[in-house]
């Protein structure tokens, strides 16, 4: 064979190789592209009933109104804490988040269109009037709740200090609604309060997660062993009906106490949702034993530091179980000055425990029996008792049951307090225990 030849062979070659590379990444990229497609059918019906509203609804309603009201439905379809938030909307969250504003200090979500307590917050006028978890808002003044949004609610809820507001709120067990009139104030939320319980014994609450709250929680610490003139024997870390606040506030009251090891991790769908938080090497306690007192209106962020005191094996916690808020939502602010907030991941203890409508369960269980009898009216709610939320992985179908624990107030007394009396006894008993073991 010429070498001619040969050179044509090899060139026949290397082109029909190349075309059959060329139809099988065109065969991938038909598949990818089928696989993305857009759902063309339903899309279709989306338009017509689009077109029908415009043409047959009694009154015209503006194609911007149409729409949005479209994104608030595709979003509350998925789960009880992912919204569309309007221009409006998102600059109230961010004033949320700084720890200052005007209203009632209430943590609360939407369940089945009516507006849910999770938890009053401590010195704020909702906690004073008497709101507790578990409580169904159906009206706002005289405005129903039912067809509002959360964010809608929420809003009419907040607005100018020393303005008041009618609640009108079904409690199970109660014959008929309850009212509340509630006088709005600037809620300045004090996010770490303490005080000593006897000699060497220190109490410490956390309200809510802010980014300064482990800074504020050191100060605290510094200052009770100040007063108790040497190292603390032990402490109390109440985080019962703390609703939750921001991730890194957890992850640094975590760190305060755990030297090394995992504190929490994060898993979504994306790569950016896979997230992991280590402990640096501190102890601010000194390895001083310590109880976490929780209940159903601990939810999110403090149970995230729960279960990493807890699977550390730095903390016995004791109380009642949690809520069960376990999923990370993440705000993506939009072109139009509006935002999304959708979950993206769940959260994980260090055990790779998933915290979603499952809860911390203590290690000590104590219910609060100064309200024992006002828990069986109350109702109790956890995140697993709202519609439409994201199932736990580890574990899914477990049914809850028990009463809701009445709301605390913001500095318990110890000669009233069942929990905290008991938590008290427990750090007596591990004192003890490791007294012994150093004998």
């Amino acid at each position: 064979m010429s070498n001619f030849s040969r050179y044509a062979l090899v060139l026949a070659i290397g082109v029909f190789v190349g075309v059959a590379l060329t139809l099988e990444r065109a065969v991938q990229a038909e598949r990818e592209i089928s696989s993305q497609t857009l759902p063309l059918d339903e899309l279709k019906v989306f338009t017509e009933v689009f077109g029908k509203i415009k043409s047959d609804y009694v009154e015209s309603v503006q194609d911007k109104k149409l729409l949005e009201d479209a994104i608030h439905g595709m979003l509350a379809g998925l789960d009880p804490h992912s919204a569309y938030l309007d221009p409006e909307s998102f600059k109230e969250v961010r004033i949320g988040t700084e720890g200052q504003f005007g209203g009632l200090g209430i943590e609360v979500t939407m369940e089945n269109g009516f507006v849910k307590v999770v938890a009053p917050i401590d010195d704020t006028p909702a906690q004073r009037a008497g709101l507790k978890s578990g409580d169904l808002i159906t009206r706002l003044d005289d405005t129903p709740v039912k067809g509002m949004t959360l964010n809608d609610a929420v809003k009419k809820m907040r607005g100018k200090p020393d303005t008041d507001i009618k609640l009108t709120v079904v409690r199970e067990g109660e014959p008929k609604p309850l009212e509340f009139v509630i006088t709005r104030a600037v809620i300045k939320i004090t996010s770490v309060k303490s005080r000593m319980l006897e000699e060497g014994y220190a109490y410490v609450r956390i309200t809510q997660f802010q980014s300064e709250t482990a800074e504020a929680l050191r100060r605290e610490l510094s200052s009770l062993k100040e007063q108790a003139d040497g190292p603390l024997k032990g402490l109390v870390l109440d985080l019962r009906n703390n609703p939750g606040g921001v991730l890194n506030g957890a992850v640094a009251v975590s760190d305060s106490f755990i030297r090394d090891g995992l504190i929490v991790s994060t898993k979504g769908r994306i790569d950016d949702s896979q997230l992991k938080f280590t402990a640096t090497p501190s102890d601010y306690l000194d390895g001083a034993p310590i109880v976490v007192l929780v209940n159903e209106g601990s939810a999110s962020a403090s149970e995230i530091v729960a279960g990493a005191l807890q699977d550390h094996r730095r903390a016995i916690v004791m109380g009642t179980k949690t809520f069960g808020k376990g999923s990370v939502q993440t705000i993506l602010p939009m072109n139009n000055g509006a935002a999304l907030k959708i979950t993206t991941a769940r959260y994980y203890t260090p055990n790779d425990r998933s915290i979603q409508a499952t809860g911390i369960t203590p290690d000590v269980l104590v219910e609060d029996l100064e309200f024992k009898k006002k828990e069986a009216v109350t109702g109790r709610v956890r995140e697993a008792d709202l519609a439409r939320h994201l199932e736990g992985e580890t574990e899914q179908g477990q049914e809850d049951s028990g009463e809701a624990t009445a709301s605390m107030t913001s500095m318990p007394d110890i000669e009233t307090d069942f929990q905290l009396r008991e938590a008290l006894n427990l750090l007596k008993g591990v004192d003890i225990v490791r007294g012994l073991d150093r004998g």
